[in-house]
């Protein structure tokens, strides 16, 4: 090749790429600008997040068992372009949804998609009313965060496309997540291991985000099974080796131990298995634990001496006990430049507006299970959260692994009424009302601004690795709980789903007949008691 013609080549190999950054750098009111038309977008698409709110919330299926689910999702996710892998890590209802705008970032929108058990429940009506007596129903309000989760990337991925912005868009689901049993997994067989940073949402009564170890605590779910020698009951008890008397035993010597555990310590069990009937020793038994800690080293301490006294319980018995590991979540620590980027989109778009309807039916609900406080809806942002300093115990969430392995935020987003238990069918009542409809595009706005930052400012992805590397893991390091013989526990609540599934089917959310769910069902909003 002659000289001249390799300069030629050089000097306009040299002008694509400059024209290309200069196609990528954006200034801050490009990118605000950029921004705001995501947000637009949302809202032009509220539509599709009510009906997708709805859908999920209708489907009201347990963790393990989030087929409607899952396919309903991921078939909107794949008509918009994405590819999709099912049944990741082993797991039947689990996949990643992937679209890929070229050369960027790797960011990963999750939330959870399972319900409650025994939480069924007509949404805006403020008082018990179960759609299918004793079946499960969105007693978290699981239903709204996937959907809102791809309203977000649809609206970023039409900028992305529009403005030629490189980047990947990865939607994922925590699946059985009331159950821990899929995150963990995901970590181990090194899903993450390729993307630069996790979105995660999850419902709650008011908008916030916040950085830094969190309140609450990490666990591991034991399943302890007993095997002894069945016998009759009264004809020869004595040739009898009983596996619940093991389990039992177990049970109260562990609720001896609760005395002598630390305050932030947690655990609570139940019968899995207790035998088949009276006049049958049991053969077999089995007791479930979660043991949960603020630490890592406190969890994995009360497991150890938990392992200790079910040998002392097969012992005394002399019966033999397995336990296996059913789940796994470590405490969570949440990224600082991820979530004061967040907070500053969140402080723009806002809390939804009310309307009266939407606070009568809060208040209403409030009164009906006791609150200490009859407020209705928040109107007031919470503030930015800060690190807790002096730990408070609490519940667990299995995206604490993920945030150990990438830096992660979980965005609390406002479709809920405060001052409720949880876990209850008084939090499924908001769920498929204009509440969550509106608290859904809120929190759609403020995700997508906050990717469209960590696209189009490199800087702020380098801070959050910063952050990650040389404060949150300089002297934590992640050790996973789960072995690489444990598998997902996904035979969990197969029974209890299929004993309602052609019940609820009757009640399944038909978008092309009905606007809403509530007009489905025939409720006026709200109803309250007279």
């Amino acid at each position: 090749m002659k000289p001249k013609t390799t300069t030629l080549l050089f000097l306009a190999a040299l002008f694509i790429a400059t024209t290309c950054m200069a196609q990528m750098k954006k200034s801050a009111r490009q990118i605000e600008k950029l921004k705001l038309a995501a947000a637009a977008i949302v809202d032009a698409n509220k539509k599709q997040s009510q009906v997708m709110v709805d859908k999920i919330f209708s489907f009201a299926e347990l963790g393990f068992q989030e087929v409607e689910s899952s396919k309903y999702l991921t078939g909107i996710l794949a008509e918009n372009g994405f590819e999709i892998e099912n049944s990741i890590s082993g797991i039947p209802t689990a996949w990643f949804a992937t679209w890929s705008n070229g050369e960027g970032p790797t960011i990963a929108l999750g939330s959870d998609v399972d319900c409650i058990p025994k939480a069924s429940q007509y949404p805006g009506v403020a008082y018990h009313k179960p759609i299918v007596e004793g079946a499960p129903g969105h007693g978290e309000g699981h239903n709204a965060g996937i959907p809102m989760n791809i309203s977000a990337a649809l609206a970023v991925k039409e900028v992305m496309e529009r403005e030629n912005i490189g980047g990947t868009l990865l939607v994922w689901p925590g699946i059985a997540e009331e159950l821990l049993g899929s995150k963990a997994w995901y970590v181990r067989d090194g899903l993450f291991d390729d993307i630069d940073m996790c979105i995660f949402t999850h419902v709650s009564n008011n908008f916030s985000v916040s950085y830094g170890p969190t309140r609450g605590t990490g666990l591991i779910s034991v399943e302890y099974s007993f095997d002894g020698e069945s016998a009759h009951s009264a004809g020869s008890p004595w040739r009898g080796k009983s596996a619940l008397d093991a389990a039992e035993l177990m049970n109260i010597a562990w609720n001896y131990k609760r005395e002598h555990l630390h305050p932030l310590r947690r655990s609570h069990s139940i019968f899995t298995d207790a035998g088949d009937q009276p006049n049958v020793v049991p053969s077999k038994a089995s007791i479930w634990f979660y043991f949960r800690d603020i630490k890592y080293d406190g969890i994995m301490e009360m497991y150890h001496e938990a392992n200790q006294i079910a040998e002392g319980a097969a012992m005394m018995t002399g019966t033999t006990v397995k336990h296996k590991v059913l789940g796994a979540a470590w405490p969570r620590h949440y990224n600082k430049v991820i979530a004061e980027t967040m907070y500053e989109n969140i402080k723009q778009v806002g809390l939804p507006t009310w309307s009266e309807d939407d606070q009568a039916l809060a208040k209403a609900v409030q009164t009906e299970v006791g609150s200490k406080k009859i407020e209705g809806l928040s109107t007031e942002l919470a503030p930015l959260g800060l690190p807790v300093i002096e730990p408070i115990s609490g519940g667990s969430d299995d995206i604490g692994d993920i945030s150990w392995k990438i830096p992660t935020v979980t965005m609390r987003f406002p479709s809920n009424i405060p001052g409720l238990q949880g876990h209850h069918w008084s939090n499924a009542i908001s769920m498929a009302t204009p509440i969550a409809h509106k608290g859904v595009v809120a929190g759609a706005k403020a995700e997508a601004m906050t990717i469209l930052d960590f696209l189009l400012k490199p800087e702020l992805l380098t801070g959050a690795w910063d952050y990650f590397n040389n404060e949150q893991t300089k002297e934590t390091k992640f050790v996973p709980m789960i072995s690489e013989s444990d598998l997902p526990p996904i035979y969990l609540n197969a029974d209890k789903q299929g004993q309602f599934r052609s019940e609820l089917e009757k009640f399944y959310f038909d978008e092309t007949k009905y606007d809403t769910y509530l007009e489905q069902l025939g409720v006026d909003y709200p109803t309250l008691k007279k």
